[in-house]
């Protein structure tokens, strides 16, 4: 007898209301400018000649096109996204991913943290990222400059962004969240968790330490893992590797997953093709539940398929 087929994610389990988000990272949707004079000195001018030379290759609009298609035919409640929208963070490109934003969705379905190339160097906030202030934002904060971590609660899960996007010296793609961030997060992890909510940390750089070399890690990701320990979490996203990836982080107690997306927007001609993540969240008999659901974009039909299905819990 054959295996029956799977069932869509968005199917809910009998008499469960569920909650379910997408999670996509490194788009990098955007076409540089030309560089002015001033910023061939700068980190900028390899990163410009790195998307004139391959990136501009890979990372494809169709794929961004196929991918706004599958997410209308999947229709999650709430997109993730873990930074990269831009390929070396000038003010025209953050202009072009927010068009991209609002085409996605309005910012109360849509929660974004920044990547290390949206911070290629320092730039003047009004010039970059107050053009994604309403989608970096925690729920109700209008005093114009978002503040990380992030919060927004959406039916009993927590979504937790965090902003590991600082400028780093040319050949490095480093993060950092620094002691101020780490210390509130833990203020956040420890109030959302009493009040028993789902809590989902997402993040541009992976979380485990030791995951990346010392080129493009997160630089005090041990001290991240510290707090997730001691405070706890449910689930934990992120993006920069341009790779699916599953780990767990230990806490002494039980182990929280680690889920790595692909680039959003990768043809796959150097690598993993293009790829996001559904996950659903419920509750039964009083137990938080977890499944997910891989998608990969397919060149031939151009279109994404439903790569993996499993529950976590």
């Amino acid at each position: 007898m054959a295996n029956p087929a799977p069932r869509p994610l968005t199917e809910s389990p009998a008499g469960a209301a569920y909650f379910t988000f997408a999670h996509l990272s490194d788009p990098h949707l955007s076409t540089p400018a030309p560089l002015p004079p001033r910023d061939w000195c700068s980190k900028r001018a390899l990163g410009y000649l790195s998307w004139y030379r391959k990136r501009r290759f890979e990372h494809r609009a169709e794929v961004l096109a196929a991918l706004q298609r599958d997410l209308a035919q999947t229709r999650p409640d709430h997109l993730v996204i873990t930074g990269d929208l831009t390929h070396i963070g000038q003010p025209e490109e953050f202009a072009q991913a927010r068009r991209w934003l609002e085409a996605l969705g309005p910012p109360e379905r849509v929660s974004l943290v920044p990547g290390n190339h949206d911070s290629t160097v320092a730039a003047p906030w009004g010039e970059t990222y107050a053009q994604w202030e309403s989608y970096l934002a925690t729920d109700g904060e209008t005093d114009g400059a978002a503040r990380f971590p992030s919060l927004r609660i959406r039916h009993g899960v927590a979504l937790i962004g965090l902003s590991t996007a600082v400028p780093s010296p040319p050949l490095l793609a480093i993060g950092r969240l620094g002691t101020e961030q780490l210390a509130r997060l833990a203020e956040v992890l420890t109030e959302t968790g009493n009040q028993g909510l789902f809590r989902v940390i997402y993040l541009h750089h992976a979380p485990v330490p030791g995951q990346d070399n010392w080129r493009k890690r997160l630089v005090d990701a041990p001290a991240l893992a510290a707090v997730v320990a001691r405070c706890g979490a449910e689930l934990l996203l992120h993006g920069h590797n341009h790779r699916t990836r599953e780990f767990q982080l230990e806490t002494g107690g039980r182990p929280v997953p680690v889920f790595g997306a692909a680039s959003a927007s990768a043809v796959g001609a150097h690598g993993e093709p293009g790829g996001y993540c559904l996950y659903r969240i419920w509750q039964e008999h009083g137990d938080w539940q977890l499944a997910l659901e891989r998608r990969r974009y397919d060149h031939n039909s151009d279109s994404f398929m439903v790569a993996e299905q499993h529950r976590l819990c």
